[in-house]
C-alpha cells in the first residue's frame, strides 16, 4: 500500500506545476486520492523512511484533549510545531499570543468548536461545539452510528485569523458498516461480526515530503483509536487531497527515498480506556515496525 505514496512522489516530480507560494517553490497538483486497508491491526506508517511514531501519537492525543499549548509537546520532546509557535510567526501573523500559544488550531475546533478563544491557558469546559465527543456518543449508539452525519471539521472560517496556522486537514467523516452474520448451522447458532468503522479526510494543502507521512498514521490511528473504544473494527483509512505539492528542498531526499522498496506495515494495538481523554501514548503498541533509515527534510513554516 506504500506503493501508492512512493507513485504519488514520482507523479509530482515528473508533470507537478511549478508554484511560487508564501513560504517557497512548490511542484504541485490538485486533487489526489489514497487508500489504506486498516484491517487486522495494520497502521500505515511510510517504511521507506523512518517516521516517529511518538510525534504522531503525541501530536494526536493533544488534539484530542483539546490542547492548543505547544509547551505540552515540547515537554514531551515533540517539536513538530515550534517554528509555528515561535515569536517572529506569531507576529507575522499579528498575533500578540505569548510564545507557544497556537490559537484555536485543531484541538480547539474539534474539541470546542467556535468557542471565543482567550489563551492556551483557559479552561474552555462546556464551551463550543465537541464534534469529537459527539461523534463518539453517536459512534456508541446501535442506530445512530450508521449516520452519514459524522463529520467533524477543523475549518472555521469565523477564528481563522486568530490561528498561528490555518488547519490543513480540514475535515473527517467517518463511516460504519454492519458487520457481517455468519450461520455457522443447525445447534450452532451464529457468528455476528462487529461493525467496521472507516475514516475519510480531506486535506486542503498536504507537504508530500514532510507532513504527508504523518497524516497518514495520525488519522488512521484515531480510526484504530475510535474503533477499539466504540466497540468496532478499524476498517479503512482514505486520504483525500486538495493542493499535495513538494517543495523545491525537498526533491534530493525525495529522490532517494522512491528508490527504496517498502516493507510490511505494522500492526497497533490499542487498549481501551473509559473516556476519550484518558488515552496516553502507552496505550498503543505498535509492532513489527520495520523501516529505512531517516531522511532529514527542512521544516517549511
Amino acid at each position: 500500500m506504500e506503493e501508492q505514496y512512493l507513485d504519488l512522489i514520482r507523479k509530482v516530480l515528473n508533470s507537478g506545476n511549478l508554484e511560487s507560494t508564501r513560504n517557497g517553490e512548490t511542484y504541485s497538483l490538485f486533487g489526489e486520492t489514497m487508500r489504506f486497508s486498516l484491517k487486522n491491526d495494520v497502521l500505515p506508517i511510510i517504511t521507506t523512511k523512518k517516521v516517529s511514531f511518538k510525534n504522531v501519537a503525541e501530536e494526536l492525543l493533544w488534539f484530542i484533549r483539546g490542547k492548543t499549548d505547544n509547551s505540552l509537546l515540547t515537554e514531551k520532546g515533540v517539536k513538530i510545531w515550534n517554528d509555528n509557535a515561535s515569536r517572529d510567526f506569531l507576529d507575522s501573523r499579528g498575533l500578540s499570543y505569548e510564545e507557544n500559544d497556537l490559537g484555536p488550531i485543531y484541538g480547539h475546533q474539534w474539541r470546542h468548536f467556535n468557542a471565543e478563544y482567550t489563551n492556551c491557558k483557559t479552561d474552555y469546559t462546556g464551551k463550543g461545539v465537541d464534534q469529537l465527543q459527539n461523534i463518539i456518543k453517536s459512534l456508541k449508539h446501535p442506530n445512530e452510528r450508521y449516520s452519514r452525519r459524522l463529520v467533524m471539521s477543523a475549518w472555521n472560517p469565523c477564528q481563522l485569523n486568530e490561528m498561528a496556522l490555518p488547519p490543513c486537514h480540514i475535515m473527517v467523516q467517518f463511516n460504519v458498516v454492519r458487520g457481517e452474520v455468519t450461520n455457522l448451522g443447525y445447534n450452532y447458532g451464529d457468528i455476528i461480526e462487529k461493525d467496521k468503522l472507516s475514516c475519510i479526510l480531506y486535506q486542503r494543502s498536504a507537504d508530500i515530503g514532510l507532513g504527508m507521512p504523518y497524516n497518514i498514521t495520525s488519522y488512521s490511528l484515531l480510526t484504530h483509536l475510535l474503533a477499539q473504544h466504540c466497540d468496532m473494527i478499524a476498517d479503512e483509512f482514505i486520504y483525500m487531497i486538495g493542493n499535495a505539492h513538494i517543495y523545491k528542498d525537498h526533491i534530493e531526499g525525495l529522490q532517494e527515498q522512491i528508490q527504496r522498496s517498502p516493507y510490511k506495515f505494522p500492526l497497533v494495538i490499542v487498549t481501551k480506556k473509559e473516556e476519550i481523554d484518558d488515552y496516553v501514548i502507552d496505550d498503543f503498541m505498535v509492532t513489527e515496525y520495520t523501516h529505512h533509515p531517516a531522511i532529514k527534510l527542512k521544516m517549511v513554516a
